[in-house]
């Protein structure tokens, strides 16, 4: 399985965005997706997840209640949906797959780059 992110740019503080993972090549619905981002000079950050049947989805504290993680199975795409943009929110973001529930996120896409500012 592939994975192609797109969604990133540039916005203001407060906006929102959408972010778009489409995956190819594979069954996608045998894996758990997430959002990966990295930030210069910040550790990497598993922002959101969500299982392979959509019904269970976890988040950073760091996004909580602002980003919504979701997935269509049967376009094989899943989002992340980011509401009240924040300037600390400026980071690469990379969609990645996992068959182990999260355990290890062996599928990673070539990431998204969104910046926050005014």
């Amino acid at each position: 399985v592939q994975l192609q992110a797109s969604g990133g740019g540039l916005v203001q503080p407060g906006s929102s965005l959408r972010l778009s993972c489409t995956a190819s090549g594979g069954t996608f619905a045998h894996y758990s997706m997430g959002w990966f981002r990295q930030a210069p000079e910040k550790e990497r950050e598993l922002v959101a997840a969500i299982n392979w049947s959509g019904g269970i989805a976890n988040y950073a504290d760091s996004v909580k209640g602002r980003f919504t993680i979701s997935r269509d199975t049967t376009n094989h795409i899943s989002y992340l949906q980011m509401n009240s943009l924040e300037p600390e929110d400026t980071a690469i973001y990379y969609c990645v797959g996992s068959q182990s529930d999260g355990r290890r996120w062996e599928l990673w896409g070539q990431g998204t780059l969104v910046t926050v500012s005014s």
